[in-house]
C-alpha cells in the first residue's frame, strides 16, 4: 500500500507556459502578439473576456487584438457587450456612413437629422456617449479605439463594422430597439397604424442611463399587471405582423434593413422578458435569456462577417456554466457558441491579480464612488496561479501545457467573478482556450467629451469621481 501523500499541484505555472505581452499600447508594434497566429486557426469567432468592465488595461488590451487580428488575419467585426441598437451609431462612424443612425430615436440607418456633415467627424464625444449602452463608451481608451478603426478603415479593402451584441437600454428601457421598430414599420408599413399605448408603457419606465435602471426598473414595478401584460402582448403581436410580412417588408426597404430591425425587435421582446424576471426577483432566468439572445447576435453577424471577434465579460464568453451568488448555475453566451459553431469558436479568457475594480457597492457606485481597491485574489484561484511570479501581462495557451502545468490549472477551481470579492466555480481547461493575465489593473480614463455628451445624471455622477 502507497503511504506516500500525493504530491500537490504546483503553485505557479512553469515558464514555459508564459508568453510575455511586451505591452499594452494600442499603437505600440504588434509583433509580440504573434502567438495568435498559431493560437486562432481558423477560427470564426474569437472571443475576448474581461474580470470586470472599465479598466483602462482590458480597453487596450482589446484594441490590440482587434488592430492584429484585423490587419493579419482578415477579420472585419468587433462586437462589443453593449447594446445592438445603440451600436449603430458607433458602427456608422466608424466606418464614416453616411446612414448614420439617429442615436436619439434608436432608428437604424437612417440620417441623423440636424447633423452636420454625413459622416460625423466632429462628433465622436456624441457617438461615444449615445453609440453604446451601460456607460461602456464613456471612457477616453474606448475613444481611442473608435478612432484607431476609423482611421484603419479609410484605406482598409477590409473595413471593420463595430456591434454591439447586448439588449440595449441598459438592460431596462425598451425605447431604443422599439423606437427603431416603429420608425422602420413607419417606412415599411405606413397603413398600420402601432397601438400607441405601447410606446406609451415602454416610456413610463424608460432608463437615459446605467444610473437610472435601478429607478426605471422600480417604476416597471408600479405599473399594473394589465398594464405590463398588455406591453407584453403588444409586443407579440409586432413579432408576428413583421415576421408574417417579411417578403413584403424586404421587398420594400430591402432584406438588410429588415432583418435589423426584426434583430431590434426580438431584443425588446426579451428585455421585456427579463425586465419581468427582474422585478419579480427571478435573475437566473434573466441571465439564461440574455445570453441566449447574445448568442441569437453574434450569429446575426457571422452571417454579415466571415471572422469576428467578441468582447465580453469573462462569465458571458465562457465555455462553463456560469454561477452567481445564491444562484444555481446557468448556460452563458459562450456555451451556446461553442454548441454551434464548434471549432470555429476560441476563447481567451483573463485574469487578474491587483488595482481595482468596478464598485460593487450600489448607494456608493451611484454616488461616484466608481471604482474600489481590489485585494488580491483567492488563494486557490485561477488569478492566484497566474499571478504567482510572473511579472508583467503574459498569456498562456492551455491546450499547449505540461502536465504538471494543467494539473495545476485544474486544481485552480474558482475565478475572480467580477466586481467585489466574489470568486465564481470553473473549470478554465473546459472554459478557455487561452487565457491574458493582467498583473495589475486600473480605472479607464474618463472622456470629457464624451461626458459632456452624455444625459444629466451621468454628468452629475461624473462630477463627484475621483480616482483612486
Amino acid at each position: 500500500m502507497n503511504t506516500h501523500p500525493a504530491t500537490p499541484p504546483p503553485s505557479r505555472l512553469s515558464e514555459s507556459a508564459v508568453i510575455p505581452l511586451r505591452t499594452l499600447d494600442p499603437a505600440a508594434p504588434l509583433d509580440d502578439l504573434t502567438w495568435l497566429d498559431d493560437a486562432i486557426g481558423d477560427a470564426r469567432v474569437v472571443a475576448l473576456g474581461e474580470s470586470a468592465h472599465y479598466n483602462r488595461e482590458f480597453y487596450d488590451l482589446r484594441h490590440r487584438i482587434l488592430r492584429y487580428l484585423a490587419e493579419r488575419h482578415g477579420f472585419s467585426a468587433y462586437a462589443m457587450e453593449t447594446g445592438f441598437t445603440e451600436a449603430w451609431r458607433a458602427n456608422a462612424w466608424v466606418t464614416a456612413d453616411a446612414r448614420a443612425a439617429d442615436s436619439s430615436s434608436g432608428t437604424p440607418g437612417s440620417p441623423r437629422e440636424g447633423a452636420s456633415g454625413t459622416d460625423g467627424g466632429d462628433r465622436l464625444g456624441e457617438v461615444m456617449a449615445s453609440g453604446l449602452s451601460s456607460l461602456m463608451g464613456v471612457w477616453r481608451q474606448l475613444g481611442a479605439h473608435l478612432e484607431w478603426m476609423r482611421r484603419h478603415n479609410a484605406t482598409a479593402a477590409r473595413p471593420v463594422g463595430f456591434y454591439g451584441i447586448d439588449l440595449g437600454g441598459h438592460n431596462a428601457s425598451l425605447l431604443p430597439a422599439l423606437d427603431a421598430v416603429l420608425a422602420y414599420l413607419a417606412r415599411a408599413d405606413p397603413d398600420h397604424r402601432v397601438d400607441p399605448a405601447v410606446r406609451e408603457t415602454a416610456a413610463a419606465f424608460a432608463a437615459t442611463s446605467a444610473f437610472a435602471a435601478p429607478a426605471a426598473l422600480a417604476a416597471y414595478a408600479q405599473l399594473p399587471p394589465e398594464t405590463r401584460n398588455a406591453l407584453t402582448a403588444g409586443l407579440a403581436a409586432l413579432s408576428a405582423r413583421m415576421r408574417g410580412r417579411r417578403l413584403e417588408y424586404a421587398r420594400r426597404t430591402g432584406a438588410e434593413e429588415y432583418e435589423r430591425a426584426l434583430r431590434c425587435l426580438s431584443l425588446a421582446v426579451t428585455l421585456d422578458s427579463g425586465i419581468r424576471d427582474m422585478v419579480s426577483g427571478d435573475l437566473q432566468s434573466v441571465m439564461y435569456e440574455r445570453d441566449a439572445e447574445m448568442a441569437d447576435t453574434v450569429e446575426w453577424i457571422l452571417r454579415r462577417h466571415d471572422r469576428i471577434v467578441v468582447a465580453a465579460h469573462n462569465g458571458h464568453v465562457q465555455r462553463w456554466p456560469g454561477v452567481l451568488p445564491g444562484m444555481d448555475p446557468v448556460t452563458p453566451l459562450g456555451m451556446h457558441l461553442a454548441d454551434r459553431l464548434g471549432a470555429d469558436y476560441l476563447v481567451i479568457g483573463a485574469t487578474t491579480g491587483t488595482g481595482q475594480m468596478l464598485n460593487s457597492d450600489p448607494a456608493a457606485f451611484q454616488s461616484g464612488a466608481l471604482f474600489a481597491p481590489m485585494g488580491p485574489p483567492d488563494p486557490g484561484s485561477l488569478d492566484a496561479l497566474l499571478h504567482a511570479g510572473h511579472d508583467g501581462p503574459f498569456v498562456t495557451d492551455l491546450r499547449r501545457l505540461s502536465p504538471a502545468d494543467a494539473e495545476a490549472v485544474r486544481a485552480a477551481a474558482v475565478q475572480r467573478a467580477g466586481n467585489g470579492p466574489h470568486h465564481s466555480p470553473i473549470s478554465a481547461l473546459d472554459a478557455y482556450d487561452l487565457v491574458v493575465h493582467l498583473p495589475h489593473v486600473t480605472a479607464a480614463d474618463p472622456d470629457e467629451a464624451a461626458l459632456a455628451a452624455s444625459p444629466e445624471e451621468v454628468r452629475e455622477i461624473f462630477s463627484h469621481y475621483k480616482p483612486l
